[in-house]
Formats: C-alpha cells, structure tokens, sequence
C-alpha cells in the first residue's frame, strides 16, 4: 500500500485509478426497491432509502449534478467526478427510462465515472448492456454497487433481504463479465452475526475479487422493524468495543487489493433511535486505528487462505 494508514484507502484507490482527486456526485432517481413493494422492504430499511445527503429525485440529473459539483469543486478543488446513482434500486427502472438517467449523466462534462447502485436480485445482461454502451460512447469507467451486507444467509432471511448468497454471487459474476468494477457493501453488526460471519465475509468478498468495499455498522433508522424489535428488546446491537474488534479483524482477512471506502455509517441525528453509539464517525476512526497498531492489525494480514492452501500442507 502506498499510504501509511493499516487499510487501502478508497481515496488513495482513486488517486491510484486516476492520478487526481475525485470525487462523487450523489443522483437520486425516481425509483423505489422491488423488496418495499412485496412488504415492508429490509428489517434496518429506512423509508427514505440512504441517500440523505442527495437532491429530490424530481430534480434533473444534470441539474443534480451541476449543483453538486459546485459545491464539491469550491471546497475541494476537484475537477474531475462520479455520477452515484445512490438510492434504493437503480436498475428497478423501466429498461429505457434507466438508460435515458444514464445517457444524460454520461453527457455530463468531467464525469470519469457512473457508480450505480442496485441489489442483487436486480441485475441483468439487459441492465448492463446499457451501461457497457454508455462507456463505448462516452467512455466513463463504471461500478456497479451491491448490498450484501453478510454471508450468512441465515441473517440474510431474517432481515428479509429478499435474496440470499446465490443471487449476490450470480449478480458479481455478471459485473466481472462484463468488465465492470464492483463495490460490496456489508454490515458487520447484524444482531445473531458473530465474529466467524465477519471473517467469512471478508473471505467471500476477497475470492469474488470485488475492488471497493462499504462497511457500514448498523444503525436503526425511526420506523423500521428492526427499529421496532429493538424497543421491544427483541434484539441488541453488540457494543462499541467489539464492532472496532470485528473491523479491524474483517481488514486482516480483507484482500489488501480491496479498497475501502466507508468503515461507519452515517445518518442524520434525527432519523435514527441509534447510530455509532452516540460517537462521532471520525472519533470512531480514531478509536480504530489506534486498537490496529496496538494489535497489530493491517489489511491482508491474513490472507493467505485462497490458491490452493491446502497444497502447503503436502508433506
């Protein structure tokens, strides 16, 4: 790693892939998500999906991004930039209602970049052709970023993901097939999830050589129903000390090619019952890097488990 901090940074990855600064440009479409219109959606779901820090969806994309960029240029002097199509389920759009949103981001001046997010479950040939033909005539790289949030399965269910392993590895092969880059995004903290899923999750990640990671630590956003749960005392969220355990120990089986671009969530105070443990997302940082060099954490330090390990065991 070219950088001194114990993990590869997301920022450093891009500074790497471009040779500048650049950042993204959060897009909301008019989209919901196929999993909230067969019920409630995800237990931790929040009505508004995440996209907090985007522009109403009724908002033009160009004008979205214009606007956002502004603001992002001023204060970090970028010049170059990523079109996030950020919220709920981008590919749940009409085939060419999807690739009208994508054109007219791909027409933006200085976008490298599309970055859309979907779910597993929502990932077809027919979706991503549209996008290899954006990049075939405006040539912008793309990523494509999907919600795992752990491998284990059983967790999966419970949280009513509405999909399991077998669709997120059928959506990550599509993405590779077609040259796409790919960006997973995990909760380390799910209630029932101990430190084995962490690690296992790391691994899974690592073998279907995905490039950008989002770990994200669970917060309970008003409304949900695992909000609800947890005010009946149904579940508990493990505490403080042990989620900076479990990220430090997810790094070490991380693959150190992986970047990582998110290690807390972040969410407005007053849309969530509970978030980061009433803790600052950069102190939470701070309190991470300071357990890894205690403990001597750093990202890959335990990836030695693919190609063939158990060769090395021949006698």
């Amino acid at each position: 790693m070219k950088q001194e901090l114990p993990y590869y940074a997301y920022s450093q990855y891009l500074k790497d892939k471009y040779g500048e600064k650049v950042y993204k440009l959060p897009v909301n479409l008019p989209v919901s998500c196929p999993n909230r219109l067969a019920g409630k959606g995800c237990a931790f779901c929040a009505g508004q999906g995440t996209g907090f820090e985007a522009m109403d969806s009724r908002v033009p994309v160009k004008e979205q991004l214009e606007k956002t960029r502004q603001k992002i240029e001023a204060k970090y002097h970028a010049h170059r930039f990523i079109a996030y199509f950020q919220n709920y389920t981008n590919t749940f759009l009409p085939l060419e209602e999807f690739r009208f949103y994508v054109e007219e981001a791909a027409g933006t001046p200085d976008i490298a970049e599309l970055s859309v997010s979907t779910r597993p479950d929502c990932v077809s040939g027919e979706y991503l052709e549209v996008l290899a033909d954006a990049k075939r005539r405006f040539g912008q790289q793309i990523t494509i970023e999907l919600g795992l949030q752990t491998s284990n399965y059983r967790t999966l269910l419970r949280m009513n993901r509405g999909h399991t392993l077998a669709e997120f590895i059928d959506a990550v092969l599509a993405v590779h097939s077609y040259g796409f880059e790919l960006c997973a995004h995990v909760i380390l903290n799910l209630p029932d999830d101990e430190l084995v899923d962490t690690i296992e999750t790391a691994k899974l990640l690592s073998a279907l050589r995905v490039q950008t990671v989002k770990a994200h630590s669970l917060y309970l956003a008003k409304g949900t129903a695992l909000c609800e749960a947890y005010e009946r005392g149904e579940v508990t969220i493990c505490s403080k000390e042990e989620y900076i355990k479990r990220l430090a120990v997810f790094l070490d089986y991380l693959s150190p090619e992986i970047a990582v671009e998110r290690l807390f969530s972040r969410v407005p105070e007053k849309d969530s019952l509970f978030c980061n443990w009433g803790i600052s997302w950069w102190r939470l940082k701070d309190e991470l890097l300071e357990y890894m060099r205690e403990n001597g954490n750093f990202q890959g330090r335990k990836f030695h488990y693919l190609n063939g390990k158990g060769l090395n065991r021949r006698l």
